[in-house]
């Protein structure tokens, strides 16, 4: 699989199948029928991608741009594009081009990722808008946890950078940051919804300058004044004492909650009132709204459950069974923001601290559509939280390196059509030869909106391959290439507007008579990843969709198809090396928070989806079968099975489950650092031993983001379930192992699933 992270590396792609298989018209069932040709992609991956300082060669009749794969006439001064096989000729400034001593850039044959400094911009562009909405119906202690963060986030905002406070508890308030005199703000109703016209003239936007008799009103340019979006949103530096200070006064709310009650609380119409505020100053801007929420809402459009404590909130069986009476409203309601901020190009950030549920469910398609980043913790003041946070700000190294204003676009081969994107964007309803009737995910349309994005933003591309007759196959015997061009347009993160191309080739053989070759070609962390985000959409929109047989009927075909055996022989089956791990990503993933939302909430399975959704294929791996690293004394760290008979009493682990960092002490290990040895002179050994998972540990927590929860804990302690639960049973509590310890479970173990899947297949 290192060929495969390389091209990762190059261009920010993995595929599972990269020789891809493409059936005749008579064959009735086609081997990507289990896992769909795909890509994974993650537009700003490379760091030291071509940057060209002047616009793209386009075709005139597809649009693709120039790329290696162009076939390119000298002496005619054209070039062939491998997309619509179109002529094209050169331009002027490109008539000195020789194929050995003057080559453009783009087409050296590393570079199949380029990317395009545009200059149409003469201004320099808008500097980025960050709204906090600030949920103020929370305890004490955790308003102080918030502050705190909230002026540490601050300290690391540049003074250019745009900002406005909207605070909510039953009410709504927008803070006249502009007013220095005294704390002015101006208060909604939180249990109506606010139009944007509302909006405006309740904020009197139009006392001094008449409002537009027609026209979309939105900016400057079109309606408002300077002066009035400067009373609200304003730089960092122009308004630091103002917002300390509103941030220092705020206090509980002011109305005590009666006994059996939730707090009102009306999310929704906060989050309706940042995007009405952003859409009328800033349209079309770098701007994020970032929620800080600490409950569910209770009041006015959004609201989840009701203020009475003796209604429990929607659970995954209230959903099932259509008995959450606010689940779909809510959900429409969300829908309908995820729209309007899409075409503003605006982004939702929540960060959401509480021990109950906040409404994330609900709130998914605004936050996935957009772009957004979403932690869940348990409290503000946890590591999660807080750190999170403050790594949105960073700059340097490790920074997310957060863009905006982002259109992705396809093109394809004659041949292959897109089904859909899943991950973090909205479709832009391009239709055209390129759409497949099918749609999964963002579908029929071949161009996305992608309002944020960042150096980890991935998205799954799926296509669909049409089949071909014998006869074409043999005339195309000499072309038998499938091209791709991704292009993404995004302003960087320095302000810059940019365009970024990448562009594939793959073989395509027939794949029913090759299966040696698609057997080299094939990714099997990519089809595992590729597989997960299938399951947790059809999860999501498929109500009677049953992910475990899904997930093995596609293993046990995948596997018929590729592994070696004789009939009516489970220990003659075998598998190429290229699928060997794959049985044993299914079974993790069979057991994991994707497929298993028994003891998770709404909101917890739809967290760890949109983070699935859009990370790479290296992190969301991790996600599926979490590694398990082992540290013990004299020896380098080294991974070992993710197996319960890997604990031992003089071992320490290091679970990485990406959402959660586990350092386990074994027994003994755990009774030396009880005793104290480690602080004696003669046990530096030992001091060694327990610190280097944490430096371990620490490397992980500074590259990822949401911050992981770090659990440190010592064999048979009750926070050792956080490790165990993620063990392979090998040892289930009917016998004793070298280990000393037990998984009380009702799932079956690796060996025994693997047992189940050769007799299936042989029989």
């Amino acid at each position: 699989m290192a060929e495969f992270g390389e091209l990762e590396a190059q261009d920010g792609v993995r595929m599972p199948w990269n020789i891809i298989p493409v059936a005749t018209t008579k064959d009735q069932s086609t081997i990507d029928s289990e896992i769909p040709v795909s890509a994974i992609y993650t537009p700003l991956r490379s760091s030291s991608t071509l940057l060209l300082p002047y616009a793209p060669l386009r075709c005139r009749t597809c649009r693709s741009v120039l790329n290696p794969y162009s076939v390119v006439d000298f002496s005619a001064s054209t070039w062939g594009c491998p997309f619509c096989f179109n002529r094209n000729p050169f331009p002027s400034n490109y008539s000195s081009i020789a194929a050995d001593t003057n080559l453009p850039p783009e087409l050296f044959p590393h570079s199949t990722t380029v990317e395009y400094l545009s200059d149409s911009f003469s201004s320099p562009p808008p500097p980025p808008v960050f709204l906090f909405v600030v949920d103020t119906c929370i305890f004490s202690d955790e308003l102080d946890f918030l502050r705190s963060s909230l002026f540490q986030a601050l300290d690391l905002i540049s003074d250019t950078s745009v900002v406005g406070l909207i605070t909510f508890d039953s009410l709504v308030r927008v803070y006249e940051l502009g007013f220095p005199h005294c704390t002015k703000s101006y208060f909604f109703h939180g249990n109506r919804d606010c139009t944007k016209d509302q909006l405006l003239d309740q904020l009197c936007f139009f006392v001094k300058n008449p409002k537009p008799s027609s026209g979309v009103i939105a900016g400057v340019r079109d309606g408002l004044s300077a002066e009035d979006i400067a009373r609200f949103l304003l730089p960092a530096s122009d308004c630091q004492f103002t917002l300390h200070s509103v941030l220092e006064e705020l206090g509980n709310v002011p109305w005590p909650v009666a006994a059996g009650h939730r707090p009102a609380r009306c999310t929704g119409v906060a989050l309706r009132i940042a995007a009405g505020l952003l859409g009328a100053c800033f349209p079309g801007c770098a701007a994020r709204i970032m929620a800080f929420i600490g409950g569910p809402s209770t009041l006015g459009p959004g609201a989840i459950v009701s203020r009475e404590l003796s209604e429990p909130i929607r659970s995954h069986k209230d959903i099932d069974k259509d008995s959450a009476p606010f689940y779909h409203e809510a959900v429409e309601f969300y829908e309908k923001l995820a729209k309007q901020l899409v075409h503003q190009g605006h982004v939702l950030d929540v960060f959401a601290s509480s021990v109950d549920q906040v409404g994330i469910a609900e709130m998914k398609v605004a936050v996935e559509q957009t772009g957004g980043f979403v932690v869940l913790a348990e409290s503000f003041g946890h590591s999660v939280f807080r750190d999170s946070l403050k790594r949105v700000f960073q700059s340097g190294e490790n920074d997310l390196g957060l863009s905006s204003c982002g259109i992705f676009e396809i093109n394809c081969s004659k041949g292959v059509k897109v089904q859909g994107v899943i991950g973090p964007c909205a479709s832009l309803e391009k239709k055209g030869p390129l759409c497949s009737d099918t749609a999964i995910g963002q579908g029929h349309t071949s161009a996305w909106k992608m309002c944020g994005l960042d150096k980890s933003t991935s998205i799954c591309l799926v296509f669909e391959i049409a089949k071909r007759e014998t006869a074409d196959v043999i005339l195309q015997s000499q072309i038998n290439q499938f091209y791709f061009q991704f292009l993404t347009y995004y302003q960087h993160s320095n302000g810059q507007t940019r365009l970024r191309v990448t562009t594939l080739s793959r073989r395509w053989v027939m794949g029913t008579e090759n299966l040696q070759e698609l057997t080299n070609g094939f990714d099997q962390e990519a089809a595992a990843v590729v597989m997960a985000r299938l399951i947790s959409f059809k999860m999501e929109t498929q109500p009677e969709f049953n992910p475990q047989r899904w997930a093995d009927k596609a293993l046990i075909n995948l596997c018929s198809r590729f592994g070696d055996y004789q009939k009516g022989n489970a220990s003659s089956f075998s598998l190429p090396s290229q699928l060997l791990n794959f049985p044993q990503f299914v079974f993790h993933m069979r057991r994991s928070q994707f497929v298993q939302v028994f003891n998770n909430s709404p909101d917890e399975t739809a967290y760890f989806r949109m983070i699935l959704n859009r990370e790479n294929v290296s992190n969301s791996i991790v996600m599926i079968q979490p590694s398990l690293v082992s540290f013990t004394f004299n020896t380098q760290p080294e991974p070992i099975p993710l197996d319960v008979a890997s604990i031992t009493a003089d071992r320490i682990l290091l679970l990485d489950a990406y959402f959660t960092l586990v350092i386990f002490h074994g027994a003994t290990i755990a009774q030396w650092r009880k005793a104290g040895y480690h602080h004696q002179p003669e046990h530096q050994a030992l001091v060694h031993l327990l610190q280097s998972p944490r430096d371990y540990s620490d490397t992980i927590v500074r590259e990822r983001f949401p911050i992981p929860r770090l659990v440190i804990c010592d064999q048979y302690g009750s926070q050792a379930r956080f490790l165990l639960a993620k063990l392979n049973p090998s040892s289930d509590g009917n016998g004793p192992f070298s280990g000393g310890s037990n998984v009380f479970t009702d799932d079956v173990s690796l060996s025994v699933f693997l047992d189940h899947l050769r007799r299936l297949i042989v029989h």
